[in-house]
């Protein structure tokens, strides 16, 4: 992509402190985010996707720090932040993030009304009932009818999906550049989740918002993102535009997600899983992090890390495959029936 990024991470690391000893949870991360874009972030759980995000509001917990890299954001590294203040003029005023969890993100002793009032109050400098009006606007936008009596009511009092619209209300009342959704349709049903996407879309284009989109859910990202970036052992492996992932993925791990998706089952074969375990983040990983788990990995796998690849201008992966020294490894059988099942479809 020709115009520049409006947020670049550059080899971020961040550890956590456990016990006295030492996690490392993100190793030399890179990623770029250009205005406008939905980016969905991918990889099981403990890759690293909400850890590596969190840095970009100033959210991780107490004994996790950034020791490396930078992230650029309007002319400034914000990974030097180290005051809360400088954090509050970034975090829910530039870039917000709504959580997996509305029940937890929500104050359950609080009315809805009062929680969105005071992140409007907070960022926008406004107050009373001008901050009320605008907290109403907000509750009628994600779609909650009778805003009125609903501003007065409490979380429990409102389902799973309400719940959801509420904190994506809170998140989007600023008017953010940059929305950070973290499985935002975890634990609600299929109608549900569909309204949710649907919702955030349309926020998305009438504020004029940049997404990045955390799941394991590859469906939710064949529906919503524009580029893909599959994350293993806190590491960004493979990245581009989302056509080119599920039709013409090269990394070994991203072979595995894909192969794993439940609509590439064959009636009476069992589904492909990944095998093994990720890999112990306390200690230095030699290699690619992938190779134990990968029964195709090469000998140098297990000796030297690889480097990205360019697979398009849009597309590269870390994997020696695509070195042309490499002997040739063809891809799966059910990511290229995923290939073929997508062009069918059109």
């Amino acid at each position: 992509m020709a115009k520049e990024p409006i947020l670049s991470a550059r080899d971020v690391e961040i550890q956590f402190s456990l016990r006295g000893r030492k996690l490392t949870a993100i190793r030399k991360c890179s990623l770029d985010l250009y205005e406008g874009e939905t980016l969905a972030i991918v990889g099981e759980s403990g890759s690293g996707k909400s850890v590596f995000t969190k840095s970009f509001v100033g959210m991780l917990d107490a004994n996790g720090s950034i020791v490396g890299g930078s992230i650029m954001y309007n002319g400034e590294d914000i990974s030097k932040y180290t005051k809360e203040q400088q954090w509050l003029n970034i975090r829910g005023k530039k870039i917000a993030m709504v959580m997996q969890d509305p029940m937890t993100s929500l104050n359950p002793l609080k009315k809805i009304g009062k929680q969105i009032q005071e992140s409007i109050e907070l960022h926008q400098g406004i107050k009373g009932e001008a901050a009320k009006q605008k907290a109403l606007e907000m509750l009628r936008k994600v779609g909650i009818s009778d805003a009125e009596r609903r501003y007065n009511q409490y979380p429990h009092e409102f389902s799973g999906g309400m719940r959801q619209r509420v904190v994506i209300a809170i998140a989007v009342a600023c008017h953010p550049q940059i929305l950070i959704c973290d499985e935002p349709t975890t634990a609600l049903d299929v109608t549900i989740q569909a309204q949710i996407l649907d919702l955030i879309r349309h926020l998305q284009q009438e504020l004029h918002m940049t997404v990045i989109y955390i799941t394991h859910d590859l469906g939710v990202v064949a529906n919503v993102a524009d580029r893909v970036a599959v994350m293993y052992a806190g590491q960004i492996v493979e990245y581009g535009l989302v056509n080119e992932i599920f039709y013409n993925a090269w990394h070994p791990y991203t072979w595995a997600l894909l192969s794993a998706l439940p609509q590439l089952g064959v009636k009476g074969e069992d589904l492909p899983s990944i095998e093994g375990t990720p890999p112990n983040l306390y200690t230095t990983i030699v290699g690619d992090a992938f190779a134990p788990r990968n029964k195709q990995a090469l000998a140098i796998d297990f000796v030297k890390e690889p480097p990205f690849f360019d697979v398009s201008d849009t597309h590269k992966a870390k994997t020696w495959y695509l070195d042309p020294r490499a002997p040739k490894i063809e891809q799966p059988e059910a990511v290229r029936r995923l290939r073929e099942n997508m062009r069918a479809r059109g």
